[in-house]
């Protein structure tokens, strides 16, 4: 049985698109570099997103993608700028006036920026206080890996499946677990598109990737089971165990010979992609 399908012709980006999606992915790239200094304890989730707020409408003049998104029967619409995940939560987190930071939490912010009608998304752990416990430090350490681990399999030819299986083994051979209930996806000037980017998956199957595709990588991974339960509030995503969690995501663009990251920052070092 054939598993391989070809994508549809509109999700290959046009010259003037990909320029514009380097544009938004620079901003939100930006956004979760200017935030590093405010995030210290005794500072709230509600505070993170105002001050992200202001800098993607006054300073970028730019859209943020997430507010008021996703409304759906019995879910209400978003209402941040930014998802603010703190420790065991998996993805989603909504910023609090009740929720402040302590030392030794590790953050997950997420942030998606629309300029020109195009995205930019993009997150990253931070560490309260620059110190946390070995295993949370261990665990956004094998999440970032994990990213570029997924990274390095895309180029003009690959599969899809070839993302999926390089970060389940990786994350895997490390006594983690890959959340499987949310994945990547393609984006452009729709935030979420197709394809879905499985974070675990059989290498050669799937869709075959080509140059001029953009789309994220963002596995999530728990330091216990991969099973996760959704909040009372329709959006705020935990584990199961209530163990930690930990993820990173770049929107990148699919070349002839890999990839460029569009969402890279600066104190990256994304040799291994050049």
């Amino acid at each position: 049985m054939n598993t391989t399908y070809t994508a549809p012709r509109r999700l290959i980006k046009t010259p003037d698109e990909i320029e514009k999606m380097r544009v938004a992915g620079k901003l939100a790239a930006e956004v979760l570099d200017m935030i590093k200094p405010y995030i210290k304890a005794g500072v709230s989730t509600l505070e993170l997103d105002t001050i992200c707020h202001d800098h993607i409408v006054n300073i970028q003049q730019a859209i943020p993608a997430c507010l008021g998104y996703g409304a759906a029967p019995g879910r209400p619409a978003f209402q941040h700028t930014i998802c603010t995940s703190v420790n065991h939560v998996v993805c989603h987190g909504i910023p609090s006036e009740a929720k402040t930071l302590k030392n030794g939490d590790i953050l997950n912010i997420d942030v998606t920026v629309i300029k020109d009608g195009y995205h930019g998304d993009t997150n990253m752990m931070y560490v309260v206080g620059g110190e946390t416990s070995i295993l949370a430090n261990r665990l956004c350490k094998v999440a970032q890996e994990a990213m570029y681990r997924g990274m390095a399999t895309v180029k003009d030819g690959s599969y899809l499946g070839d993302v999926g299986h390089a970060i389940q083994q990786y994350v895997e051979s490390e006594r983690f677990s890959v959340v499987r209930e949310y994945c990547g996806h393609g984006i452009g000037n729709v935030f979420h598109d197709e394809p879905q980017v499985l974070h675990y998956g059989q290498k050669g199957t799937g869709m075959r990737l080509e140059a001029g595709m953009t789309f994220t990588i963002e596995p999530m991974v728990n330091a216990g089971v991969w099973q996760t339960k959704l909040l009372g509030d329709k959006w705020t995503v935990v584990t199961k165990d209530h163990k930690l969690s930990a993820q990173y995501e770049h929107t990148i663009l699919v070349t002839q010979t890999g990839i460029e990251v569009l969402t890279a920052r600066p104190e990256e070092d994304l040799s291994r992609f050049m």
